[in-house]
């Protein structure tokens, strides 16, 4: 049998659980007057083949979903294992966070990063409250994928590369 320890809520020994779980990172950008605005997620996940859906829980106290949430277009690309630098880079709360990232921007005004291992460009379905995140449901309109490419893995905390065995 295995034993539990009870939850208490506390937020460390809800991270650690979390944390053993590997994730993919993404950016989901979007131009705003001429001005690349994203951030850098890690809970993302595919919802739905019919009709196309994707899903990314964004923080509540975030600075910048409130900018992304009323732009026509998002674009959201799954990083590769060679983007850990740009992936920080996306997560930081001041400053030019598209400073060491090459980017392009669609006719409908999704940014998308280069390099990336796919790219889609969403608009906004519906959001949910859920604790101390809000769940962003995602439209998908256009989609490009690389999948022979190693996608960046957060697990533990920490970025890891995938092991063909």
């Amino acid at each position: 049998m295995v034993e539990l320890e009870p939850s208490n809520g506390d937020p460390a020994q809800l991270r650690r659980v979390y944390g053993c779980f590997p994730s993919g990172v993404t950016a989901v950008c979007a131009l705003d007057d001429d001005t690349p605005v994203g951030i850098a997620a890690s809970s993302f996940t595919s919802v739905s083949l019919d009709p196309g859906l994707v899903s990314v829980c964004v923080q509540n106290t975030s600075a910048t979903w409130p900018r992304l949430r009323t732009l026509r277009r998002l674009g959201v690309s799954v990083l590769a294992e060679e983007q850990n630098k740009a992936c920080r880079t996306l997560s930081l709360k001041t400053g030019d966070r598209f400073a060491d990232c090459e980017w392009s921007v669609s006719a409908n005004d999704a940014v998308f990063v280069h390099g990336a291992v796919a790219w889609l460009d969403c608009s906004i379905h519906n959001e949910v409250p859920a604790g101390d995140h809000t769940i962003v449901l995602l439209n998908i309109h256009a989609l490009r994928a690389e999948p022979d490419r190693a996608p960046l893995v957060f697990h533990a905390s920490r970025f890891r590369q995938l092991v063909a065995v």
